[in-house]
Parts: C-alpha cells; sequence; structure tokens
C-alpha cells in the first residue's frame, strides 16, 4: 500500500509517517518499481503500536525502547513492565505539580469572588505585587 492509504489506515497524516520514518521509529518500506514506498501490514501495525505509545505520552526514547523489545518476542517482558512502571511514576510526579498549581490558581482565584473593575481585581492586583517564585525544576522523564 502507499503511504496515503497507511495514513488512512492508521488514521493519521503521511507526515506523521515521514516524521516517524525520520525518527526511526518506522522500518524501511520496500520500494515498487516507480520508486513508491510499497507499506505492508506490519508497517500498520508498527504505526498503530506507535501511536498508541504516544496517546499514552510516551517519549520517542520510551517507544524506541520497546521497539527493540518487541524485536525479540521470546524474551521476558520484565523490561517492558519496568519501562511502563518508570513511566507511571512520570505521570504521577507531573499529576503532583498539576495539583499545585491547580492550588495555587484555585488562591489566586479566590481573590476576585465579585465583578469589579479590572484595576480593582483581587487577582490582578495580586499578580502585580507577588514575589515571582523561583522557578521550580520541571521533572520530565524526556531526557
Amino acid at each position: 500500500m502507499k503511504i496515503g492509504e497507511l495514513a488512512k489506515t492508521a488514521r493519521c497524516t503521511t507526515e506523521t509517517i515521514r516524521f516517524y520514518e525520520k525518527e526511526g521509529l518506522m522500518v524501511d518500506a520496500e520500494r515498487t518499481e516507480g520508486n513508491y514506498r510499497d507499506y505492508s501490514g506490519k508497517h500498520v501495525e508498527r504505526l498503530r503500536f506507535i501511536r498508541n505509545c504516544r496517546a499514552l505520552d510516551m517519549a520517542h526514547d520510551e517507544i524506541r525502547a520497546l521497539l527493540d523489545l518487541t524485536d525479540a518476542p521470546g524474551e521476558h517482558c520484565g523490561a517492558v513492565n519496568s519501562l511502563v512502571d518508570e513511566h507511571i511514576s512520570h505521570v504521577d510526579h507531573r499529576i503532583e505539580e498539576l495539583l499545585h498549581l491547580r492550588g495555587q490558581l484555585m488562591d489566586l482565584r479566590a481573590r476576585c469572588a465579585t465583578e469589579r473593575p479590572v484595576g480593582d481585581c483581587g487577582i490582578v492586583q495580586k499578580l502585580s505585587s507577588m514575589e515571582v517564585a523561583p522557578a521550580r525544576p520541571k521533572h520530565s522523564h524526556i531526557g
């Protein structure tokens, strides 16, 4: 199948496929006599795998590691479990950060319970007068 058919089957764009090829996540397709890429069912399966990993917010390095592990299907899946456990830990940390951010926003929102002129708005006054907090280190599993 051609790239447009693959994109339609996998519900993505041809640009997405080319990007994953450039990143080394997609395996090279055979070429036809007319030099078109000829994708197979294995490409559909791999692309779905990649897109499902991305939907789980996995980084390309994590996906690459999982794909490497799938190339040895006879091995035990302990490494797969470890990778997913590590990703869960990163998600937990991000949830903590987002809950902290939500608390800050809720505190800020409580400063202006009624409508009034912007010059008298407690939110605007607080944002203008509070000290800038030191940048918190962003926790990311993307290296």
